[in-house]
């Protein structure tokens, strides 16, 4: 495990997340789909937020990504879904007769987090930690 740095931190934030096109249609081909990648890697750079692997399928993207701590994973998913549905929707104005009110991908995401340590794990550890003696030193 390779843990990002910060001026000041130590992190390891990694987020498996998916997002869907609006009604599930299946869009994302050819042209079209390399510039929806194009945008979702030029945004995460702008970001600074490090792609691992990413999937784009013909009606959902399923992405796992390194966010710093200092950026919300709902602020980088806003960022991402609206600039990326801004730019194909004026690229490709065919998108205007399915996708009526300026909305290309569904509403929300999903997200689970990864890492190497379990619930059960940190449960255990913060249980141990607070059977032990006071050692009166405060910090």
């Amino acid at each position: 495990m390779i843990y990002s740095t910060g001026s000041h931190t130590k992190f390891y934030h990694r987020f498996h997340v998916v997002w869907t096109t609006k009604y599930r249609y299946k869009v994302m081909r050819g042209e079209m789909r390399e510039r929806i990648r194009e945008t979702i890697i030029q945004t995460c750079q702008e970001l600074g937020v490090h792609i691992e692997t990413g999937v784009l399928s013909t009606d959902h993207v399923h992405m796992f990504i390194s966010v710093p701590p200092q950026i919300a994973l709902s602020k980088v998913m806003m960022r991402i879904k609206g600039r990326s549905s801004y730019k194909i929707q004026r690229e490709f104005p065919e998108l205007r007769k399915r996708y009526w009110g300026q909305r290309f991908w569904a509403r929300g995401f999903f997200s689970t987090t990864s890492g190497n340590v379990t619930d059960a794990v940190i449960l255990q550890y913060l249980e141990l930690h607070s059977k032990r003696e006071p050692t009166g030193v405060s910090r």
